[in-house]
């Protein structure tokens, strides 16, 4: 790879993590202007907070979680488009993330991102994705790669699960949680809504995917190997 020079080689990046301390260590990695041209311009928590410091910001490129509070990194996309497609100045996406499952690949790809990279990456490779993100390059950790084209290019399989598209992100969220034996309130607190709010998305999604209990919802989703 050519190494950038002058101002190629500055780049202004929005870090959006629920870890406080995963920020903090990779603010420290990378965020070293003087070595890396990375400039750390803002830091978020959660969906709402990304989106507001996304939007005064103007990053270039926005290291993204995929799971957050208040509707995961893909309401996130969702609430950025118009700043993802602004002709003179794109703000793009780069997924980070611990999570190496195909749905949250494709998700946040199809939602927009640019690249997606898991929290192993070193240092210096997140850089250069940072850089490879921000001049319109795709970006992928190797073995991830392959679900997106299985996704988007192979005729073998539709990239859409109709079923699963039914349901909102909070949703695909509150599902994942019951499948893996979560009580009503440990999801309220793990997703910062009431065990009210809980309740209403379980029969939403017990509704738009015809099942009868937590049982038969459990089983659908570990047919989809979604838990």
């Amino acid at each position: 790879m050519t190494t950038p020079t002058g101002d190629e080689r500055r780049v202004r990046v929005v870090l959006v993590d629920d870890h406080r301390m995963f920020r903090t260590g990779v603010q420290a990695e990378i965020g070293a202007t003087d070595e890396t041209g990375v400039e750390v311009v803002g830091e978020a928590a959660d969906v709402d907070q990304a989106v507001a410091v996304v939007t005064a910001t103007r990053p270039e490129v926005v290291l993204l979680d995929v799971h957050l509070p208040g509707g995961g990194g893909v309401e996130v996309l969702r609430r950025c488009a118009a700043l993802s497609a602004d002709p003179d100045r794109p703000v793009r996406f780069l997924a980070l993330s611990v999570s190496d499952a195909a749905e949250d690949v494709i998700g946040v790809i199809r939602g927009g991102a640019r690249g997606y990279v898991t929290k192993t990456i070193t240092g210096p490779d997140l850089v250069n994705s940072i850089f490879r993100v921000r001049d319109g390059d795709a970006v992928f950790s190797p073995r991830l790669a392959g679900f997106v084209l299985d996704a988007f290019a192979s005729t073998d399989a539709p990239p859409v699960d109709e079923d699963l598209d039914r349901l909102t992100q909070r949703e695909r969220e509150v599902l994942r949680l019951i499948a893996r034996g979560y009580a009503y309130k440990e999801i309220a607190k793990q997703l910062f809504i009431s065990v009210k709010t809980v309740e209403s998305h379980v029969s939403a999604v017990l509704r738009k995917l015809q099942l009868s209990n937590r049982h038969e919802l459990t089983r659908w989703a570990t047919a989809r190997r979604l838990v």
